[in-house]
């Protein structure tokens, strides 16, 4: 199995996860573009991480208030969104006893709050 090329505005660190992502598996289209996406937050994180170095954690507002840096709260951000689309990805945790790969448990729909259509409560 020949491995899928990067897209090419992916960074080194974009690189890195769709490389070793797609070093053992094969994804749907579907899949494709949520590791896409999240090669390209995981980048993201990168160049805040190196905005960060050495910069303050804390900025002053207009009001003169002490706050969290603009660049702190936005890592943060793509920090949870790298997290969510890496999980909706349910990558492998590994193989089973049977050679099968064991994928997170799907949880959401099935368990939602909403019921069938045209079901009797």
């Amino acid at each position: 199995m020949t491995t899928p090329k990067p897209p090419a505005d992916l960074k080194t660190a974009g690189r890195a996860l769709w490389r070793s992502v797609l070093a053992d598996l094969e994804l749907d289209e579907h899949e494709t573009a949520l590791l896409r996406a999240a090669c390209r937050t995981t980048d993201r994180l990168e160049d805040l991480a190196a905005a960060m170095e050495g910069a303050p954690l804390t900025v002053t507002n207009s009001r003169g208030d002490e706050v969290a840096s603009p660049l702190l709260v936005e890592h943060r951000n793509q920090a949870q969104s790298l997290a969510k689309t890496l999980a909706s990805l349910r990558l492998p945790s590994g193989l089973a006893a049977d050679g099968e790969l064991v994928r997170p448990q799907r949880r959401g729909a099935a368990r939602a709050a909403y019921g069938i259509r045209g079901a009797v409560s």
